[in-house]
């Protein structure tokens, strides 16, 4: 009991330093937050180099890097998609004799595309991006909090245990609520922001899944130590840069029409 206390009270700590951490960094704006997603970036390469690689992971944590930052600070689709083909053909043919040469690979379009589309959502405009944030984190929150309390039936019991439809239920619901309030204080009230906050929620949750089927694969249990109480920084930001994508295509489309 008194461990678990422990365990908690780390957790908030720690969310309380990474909280204001990115709120601040998207407030101060260009270029801050371009540091920031880099170093962001940087972190997530190298725990998956050295989630995946058996051999000289600091190579594929540089190819990551190199990439990832390159989609952050580049504005031409040709030069991001010259960067991300060169990296994942170096790493391909580096990780010939590694056992897990797939998702050696499989990182460099995942860290590239999902750091890298945080930064286009901030070029198409910086105040959606804090929303969306918001509605990532309002999803673990409400499914935190909904599927402690209520539990229930198990939402895919063989990758990730612990995650239950009622915790599905209750981050929709917040991210929901989130997604419409934050937008009805700025003087947009639109009941489809609801919904999009909803599946926001559902794809985030994907992510979730798909970082733990990853992890037990590879027969872990947290990406790294990196942060206390929390595990890595691919443990806490593996549903947001799964989801990134998908809301900067939203995004694009609807400033586009």
């Amino acid at each position: 009991m008194v461990k678990a206390k422990s365990n908690v009270l780390i957790r908030t700590l720690s969310a309380l330093i990474m909280a204001p951490l990115a709120v601040g960094g998207l407030y101060l704006g260009y270029p801050y937050v371009v540091l920031m997603l880099v170093g962001l970036g940087a972190l997530l390469s190298w725990e998956w180099s050295k989630m995946t690689a058996v051999s000289k992971p600091e190579i594929y944590a540089i190819t990551y890097t190199v990439s990832m930052a390159v989609a952050v600070m580049l504005n031409s689709w040709l030069g991001i998609g010259l960067a991300l083909f060169l990296c994942l053909l170096i790493v391909w043919i580096k990780a010939k004799n590694e056992p897990h040469r797939l998702l050696l690979a499989l990182g460099v379009p995942y860290i590239t595309i999902g750091i890298g589309s945080l930064m286009w959502i901030y070029y198409i405009t910086a105040f959606h991006i804090l929303c969306f944030v918001i509605i990532v984190w309002a999803t673990d929150i409400g499914g935190y909090i909904v599927g402690k309390s209520l539990k229930g039936p198990k939402l895919a019991p063989k990758i990730s245990p612990n995650k239950t439809w009622s915790g599905l239920l209750g981050g929709m619901a917040l991210a929901s609520f989130c997604s419409w309030g934050y937008l009805y204080l700025f003087g947009i009230n639109d009941w489809r922001l609801a919904i999009a906050g909803a599946i926001v929620a559902v794809i985030e949750q994907i992510g979730d899944l798909v970082e733990s089927a990853i992890k037990r694969h590879l027969k872990i249990k947290d990406s790294s130590t990196l942060i206390p109480g929390h595990g890595g920084v691919f443990d806490r930001i593996d549903g947001l840069i799964f989801t990134a994508p998908f809301v900067f295509l939203l995004l694009f489309y609807w400033f586009s029409i």
